[in-house]
């Protein structure tokens, strides 16, 4: 079994993977998906062996949208995901603004965008295409996510904040058989 089917079965064996894509897929957003600890979790709780799954922060949804680039258009899908399932602290960004606060030139898609984000492990999404199947967006591969490595993506250049983030979030503690790639 390839690793992106590796993480189809693991995904697919959450009860609410289909209920939250689905409810995502209602937005009618370009280029979307549900991305980071959403799917990072999953795969290393699996790989851990947990039989409880690890709380989520928040879930993250991306898209890619030209047309309207403002934050309050993100707080609009927010609300609308937190009226239908409330359980979840929905976190909605437009990937065609966040080279403004990230202080780089515009990313071309959502693929773009995930290649530089601080970890390669973190850069995995899932979404649905027209036919209602799950596609994975995994723009800096699956194999460090599922090597339970983490490592800096080639494209962040904060080495500093990079360490910071990867402290902060306590993965090492949570999921002790994680490796720091310290690079």
């Amino acid at each position: 079994m390839n690793l992106e089917d590796e993480l189809l079965r693991i995904l697919s064996s959450r009860r609410s993977l289909t209920r939250d894509l689905e409810l995502v897929q209602s937005l009618h957003l370009p280029n979307w998906c549900i991305a980071a600890g959403y799917v990072r979790n999953a795969v290393w709780d699996d790989l851990h062996h947990y039989s409880a799954t690890t709380p989520l922060n928040d879930v993250d949804v991306l898209y890619y949208d030209t047309s309207d680039s403002t934050e309050e258009h993100e707080k609009r899908y927010e609300s609308l995901l937190k009226k239908h399932l409330h359980e979840y602290d929905w976190s909605v960004k437009n990937q065609a603004r966040m080279h403004l606060r990230n202080g780089e030139k515009q990313y071309e898609s959502v693929e773009d965008a995930m290649r530089r984000w601080p970890e390669t492990a973190t850069a995995v999404g899932v979404t649905l295409d027209k036919q209602g199947l799950v596609r994975v967006i995994a723009p800096c591969g699956l194999e460090d996510l599922f090597g339970l490595a983490v490592r800096r993506s080639p494209l962040f250049n904060e080495y500093e904040k990079y360490r910071q983030r990867v402290s902060h979030k306590d993965w090492m503690r949570i999921w002790p058989l994680l490796t720091l790639i310290d690079t």
